[in-house]
């Protein structure tokens, strides 16, 4: 069996609404999820209420909270549907006891991993080596829908500028 055959035996389909939630931040979830169509968000809330925007997802994404799917941990961070969605959802668990037993599977989940990683690094240096205005650029030529797609507020959360700073970097842009 390939991976993608284990995902679509073993996994079930999930449409959501714009607006939904996938999971909440604080709760338990034990699954991943294979986005086939839709936009989605991921972000964090600080304990005084502030958002950050973690990232948006599309079609051919796949995300899970790891923490709370391996190691039963509480949810680090939300996912809410930006767009009505429909999602694979398929059991952490599932995979996982695949891996043990199945070299292309295993091997498969370890493709699946590193493109988690080198996603999470590519956002780190973007971050922290790159200006706002820079990150906004890059997030121009490489994500056009996601700017068309979302609120300035959840860009602006997202490249880690206020909404006014955003306002301005786009007119900078713009000349």
């Amino acid at each position: 069996m390939n991976f993608t055959e284990l995902i679509e035996t073993n996994g079930k389909i999930v449409n959501k609404k714009k607006g939904d939630h996938i999971f909440v931040q604080g709760s338990s979830n034990t699954s991943i999820y294979f986005i086939k169509s839709g936009l989605l968000k991921a972000y964090y809330i600080t304990e005084e209420g502030k958002e950050f925007v973690k990232s948006f997802l599309l079609t051919n994404d796949v995300i899970g909270s790891l923490s709370s799917a391996y190691k039963g941990e509480s949810c680090s961070f939300s996912l809410v549907c930006l767009e009505d969605s429909n999602l694979v959802e398929i059991p952490f668990s599932v995979i996982y006891s695949h891996c043990k037993t199945d070299h292309l599977i295993a091997n498969s989940m370890i493709e699946l991993l590193l493109n988690f990683s080198m996603k999470k690094e590519k956002r780190e240096f973007e971050f922290l080596c790159m200006s706002a205005e820079d990150r906004y650029r890059k997030l121009e030529m490489d994500s056009p829908r996601i700017l068309e797609s979302v609120t300035q507020n959840d860009l602006a959360r997202y490249l880690g500028v206020t909404p006014v700073g955003l306002s301005r970097i786009k007119k900078r842009v713009r000349l």
